[in-house]
């Protein structure tokens, strides 16, 4: 796959899934756009790919607005928009506050939402482009002691899909890549028990192909659905979980 000439805004581009697909597009010839809080870290993963870092919360529909604008003030276009930004809180819903869940749905689903609302019009007017927000394989099935997530993410597949129908006639294809355990920061945080070595191994003892997944194996599907090669597919759910959810 190449992209160059190509311009992609990867949100949650500082670490984990979001920084892989940072450099796997950037490994394939396009110009990446980081968006994420953490300076140090986006800094890090920029110096390393050369791509542009714009810092903020996207849980705040005006910075959205304001970093679409920045992107396409400087490189005139944005042909993929990736929503990898995304934040967990371990609870059952009866012990989930009113901080924790809002904070969970203002990233996961807000954040994703503002963000695709606020590029539309850019693919619009240079005649399309494409959407990969970031689901779960928790987001149809559901797991015990993270409700928040589970909801944000089922809200993030749904509004994958109908965003998907609004506009398939315009050239604009929304998919969503649906990954299962995936060895990133966090995978292993917020946790009550110490993230030791053995920790991961059970982990991945609950996975059928018995391994964690590289957050490269999930950003090569990314790419996979940014091109051309995907260009029947939209309103897709895309699960990567090596046989979880088969069961």
């Amino acid at each position: 796959m190449d992209f160059s000439g190509k311009v992609a805004i990867i949100t949650g581009g500082a670490s984990g899934m979001g920084a892989a697909t940072v450099r796997e597009y950037t490994a394939a010839g396009g110009q990446a756009v980081i968006v994420d809080r953490n300076v140090n870290l986006a800094s890090q993963v920029s110096d390393e790919t050369g791509a542009k870092v714009l810092s903020g919360n996207v849980a705040d529909s005006e910075f959205c607005n304001w970093a679409i604008e920045q992107a396409v003030g400087e490189y005139g276009r944005i042909d993929t928009l990736v929503n990898a930004a995304g934040v967990i809180a371990r609870a059952k819903g009866i012990d989930t506050s009113d901080d924790d869940w809002g904070r969970v749905m203002g990233v996961n689903v807000s954040g994703t939402f503002y963000m695709c609302r606020a590029v539309l019009p850019q693919m619009q007017q240079q005649g399309g482009g494409t959407i990969i927000n970031f689901g779960s394989i928790w987001g149809d099935v559901g797991a015990a002691g993270v409700l928040a997530y589970c909801a944000s993410k089922g809200a993030v597949h749904n509004l994958t899909r109908a965003m998907a129908l609004d506009h398939a006639t315009e050239n604009i294809r929304v998919n969503a890549v649906c990954p299962g355990e995936v060895n990133t920061p966090m995978l292993q945080s917020e946790r009550d028990e110490p993230v030791t070595d053995d920790l991961m191994h059970k982990l991945a003892k609950t996975v059928p192909m018995e391994r964690l997944a590289d957050p490269k194996e999930i950003a090569q599907v990314v790419l996979f659905l940014a091109s051309e090669q995907a260009s029947y597919m939209t309103g897709s759910l895309v699960t990567v979980d090596a046989g979880f959810t088969a069961r």
